[in-house]
């Protein structure tokens, strides 16, 4: 595996951080990964090192207000900064890989940006991956978090709460854990807007789903306690494709890539892409 990095420019002139991971032959196709709150595209390297063995190039960028991208932790000020910077990072891999297939990888949060995107404006996305949806937040939207968001989004929108994420509950191997636990790049901050904004388009995404356009691979651990696999399942149903796919991860946590299974849960995301790669 050869791995660079790089930055692009995203919503509003944004310089967004940006890594890419290549197989060591040439690749099949291309997966766009959009990573979840809190953390960065540099967690992933070891998806990415499951991936590249199945010849597949990985990019991840780090979302405004993550990582090593600008912009005040955990706060945006509107659902669509994430949508066009997406777009941007699209475009840019595109530029890179004109002729490849291209898959959309999202985690967590980052799932939600992915399901977001594709229905607006599916393209020439060949199919969309998510893991740990954010669709049924039970660990993580708590009630008067979301009484505070909502009361305070338009006077203050950019005061910031600590989300108070649940570490234990990312996995069950405790090394992920620590390692997350000391990661200096990762931050467990939201604001106000952010969490307006944040669930204002888990409404849309659900009312929406039925019009869901691009083939469908959901991952979702089965004892996730920061997003219900309950709201995984819903949208799953809802979804009127026949090309559509849920697994969900026996006894998994909120991290099925991270966790005790997660060679299988990988090697589940590989074929499914590798089936995709024909029209």
């Amino acid at each position: 595996m050869q791995s660079s990095t790089g930055t692009f420019r995203g919503a509003a002139g944004a310089e967004l951080f940006q890594r890419l991971w290549l197989p060591d032959e040439p690749p099949r196709a291309v997966v766009l990964l959009i990573h979840g709150i809190g953390e960065h595209g540099g967690r992933f390297a070891g998806v990415a090192a499951a991936l590249t063995a199945h010849g597949l190039a990985v990019a991840a960028y780090d979302q405004r207000g993550h990582g090593r991208s600008p912009g005040q932790r955990g706060h945006i000020n509107r659902w669509a900064d994430y949508r066009e910077d997406l777009r941007a990072c699209h475009a840019l891999v595109r530029r890179h890989f004109p002729a490849l297939p291209l898959f959309l990888y999202g985690v967590s949060m980052g799932s939600l940006v992915a399901l977001d995107y594709v229905l607006r404006e599916p393209g020439d996305v060949r199919g969309v991956m998510v893991s740990g949806v954010p669709l049924q937040p039970t660990g993580a939207a708590k009630p008067w978090l979301v009484a505070l968001v909502k009361g305070l989004s338009r006077p203050w929108p950019t005061l910031a709460f600590q989300l108070r994420l649940e570490h234990a509950a990312l996995s069950r191997e405790t090394e992920v854990v620590r390692a997350y636990q000391a990661d200096p790049l990762v931050h467990g901050l939201i604001t106000a807007r952010w969490g307006t904004e944040m669930l204002a388009t888990i409404a849309w995404v659900k009312a929406h789903a039925a019009g869901l356009r691009t083939p469908l691979l959901m991952v979702h651990g089965e004892a996730d306690r920061i997003n219900s696999a309950a709201g995984a399942r819903e949208f799953w149903e809802a979804v009127q494709l026949r090309d559509k796919e849920l697994y969900l991860d026996p006894g998994g946590y909120h991290e099925p890539h991270n966790d005790l299974n997660r060679a299988a849960v990988l090697q589940k995301i590989a074929h499914w892409m590798l089936r995709h790669l024909q029209p």
